[in-house]
Order: C-alpha cells, then structure tokens, then sequence
C-alpha cells in the first residue's frame, strides 16, 4: 500500500497479491494522526497489506522543504505506531503524473481532484514496484 500525504487529503493505493499493478484505493480526510492510525490500522488487517510506502515530496533538487518536514516527521511517527514494514519513497512527480493519468483516462478537472490523491499515490507505488 502507498501513502501520499497531505494537509487536508492522504491518498492510498494498493496493489494486486502479485504485486505488478498499482491502483487508487481511496482517499481520506486528514483528520488528525490518531485518525489515520486507525484508518490505516482497519485498511492493513482488511486488506493484509504487508508494506506501506509513504511518499516523501523532496524539493525538485532532492532537498527538504516544509513539507517534505512535515511528512518525514508523520513518517516517523507511524513508523512506531503500525505493525507493519514502513518505507519512505521519493515522491517528487506523482502529482503530476496523476493529473497526466487522470487526463488520460477522461476526468475533468473537477472530478479529477477528487481521485488526484488517489492516483498520486498510485504513482508512488507504481514507481516502487517498478524496482523489485
């Protein structure tokens, strides 16, 4: 499973037992981090997701910023809090590369930010299974 997180939204995806697609799974309102560990806690045991990826947004030249703050310390934080391997994956594209996909596939924009999430972190994903 892939994680992007955000402000107000965090994208998930999943992929199939064979692990060769990524699809969108669902996206959450950012409640809070008591929130997410428990969406994430009922997702893993339903789903038996034995790896989260969690997209870490580097700046474009591979340094921090903000953001990518932000989601390293939310990183860590559910490192300790889920029975599960953990990993952080550069996420520098996967929005763009979701509107590209959303595009492609016939969303507006409209309906496309609702799936961008979504999508971004099946990018994310995508780009990981791409290397094993």
């Amino acid at each position: 499973m892939a994680l992007d997180y955000g402000e107000k939204r965090i994208g998930l995806a999943l992929s199939d037992p064979l692990k060769i697609f990524a699809k969108p799974y669902r996206v959450l309102a950012n409640l809070g981090f008591d929130s997410l560990v428990a969406e994430l806690k009922d997702i893993i045991a339903q789903q038996r997701v034995d790896l989260l990826l969690v997209g870490i947004p580097f700046a474009i030249d591979g340094g921090n910023t903000p953001k990518t703050d932000e989601t390293l310390a939310i990183f860590e934080q559910l490192k300790t809090a889920l029975d599960v391997k953990i990993i952080g994956w550069d996420e520098r594209y996967s929005s763009d590369e979701a509107h590209k996909e959303l595009k492609k596939m016939g969303y507006s924009w409209q309906e496309a930010r609702n799936l961008v999430d979504a999508m971004a972190a099946a990018m994310i994903l995508k780009s990981y299974l791409e290397t094993i």
